[in-house]
């Protein structure tokens, strides 16, 4: 396990920064009053996540003496993507649970309102097995193209 040490501490600093946004997000009013922003302004969270890539991948070019090719640093990204991925649904049943119990019957009642989709399709797609899937889906894929992009701009021979 020493092997990935790194990688497995970015994995989790990643998934707490994850939950910290999901509190911001809950106190901006984006699960509740002001649910229509949420779909906008969720998307800000992608900053923090390419922030924290960049950070992960100087660390482990510091970890490697300073230098780095793209595969090591790719490599490096793919395991913490992994990583945040396997953590993805218990960071969803502590948002859903804990930070955020109201957040599905508030998106579930907004998408409804708004004529975007039907009762019985907002409650297939706002639940919490269907968001687990969806964030550990999109931590894998995200992570590996932000892993691939982010590693060619810290790469250092």
């Amino acid at each position: 396990m020493g092997k990935y040490q790194l990688e497995l501490k970015w994995g989790l600093l990643f998934t707490a920064v994850a939950l910290l946004w999901i509190v911001v997000e809950k106190s901006m009013g984006w699960h509740g009053e002001h649910i229509d922003m949420h779909p906008t302004y969720t998307n800000l969270f992608a900053i923090l996540a390419i922030g924290m890539y960049v950070l992960a991948l100087l660390d482990k070019r510091k970890q490697l003496g300073g230098t780095m090719t793209w595969k090591q640093g790719f490599i490096a990204g793919l395991i913490i993507s992994v990583i945040v991925a396997v953590l993805s649904p218990l960071a969803q049943w502590v948002t859903h649970t804990i930070i955020s119990p109201e957040y599905f019957s508030n998106a579930i009642a907004y998408s409804v309102e708004t004529g975007a989709v039907s009762q019985e399709q907002a409650e297939a797609f706002f639940n919490l097995n269907s968001y687990m899937v969806q964030a550990s889906v999109g931590a894998l894929i995200m992570g590996v193209v932000t892993a691939a992009l982010v590693a060619l701009f810290v790469r250092k021979k």
